[in-house]
């Protein structure tokens, strides 16, 4: 994915607003983060601990979690990887965050 089709995805999720600087835009629901791009490769995104766990056994070329996301609730997406599990991952966020 494109980090412009990654801004197309989540701001046709209800409520879904982009947020952040030009270089790292970030993307919110009821100001709560849903996902914020890292760089043009990286995508961080809100996750929680089951789905991230999900997330990285079904997909392991696309998510990860590295040492500094562990005890956060938080999943690295490599936007080079599966589209559509990309896309459940920010769909999955956006929930989350609508929740609380």
């Amino acid at each position: 994915m494109t980090p412009e089709e990654v801004d197309d995805f989540a701001r046709s999720l209800p409520g879904c607003k982009r947020k952040g600087t030009a270089a790292h835009p970030a993307w919110y629901v009821d100001d709560r983060l849903v996902a914020r791009l890292v760089d043009d490769g990286e995508l961080l995104v809100r996750a929680g601990f089951a789905d991230r766990e999900g997330f990285v056994s079904s997909h392991p070329e696309t998510f990860g979690v590295p040492p500094r996301y562990e005890k956060h609730m938080k999943v690295q997406v490599l936007l080079s990887g599966d589209d559509a599990a990309i896309r459940a991952a920010i769909r999955a966020a956006w929930e989350l965050q609508r929740r609380h």
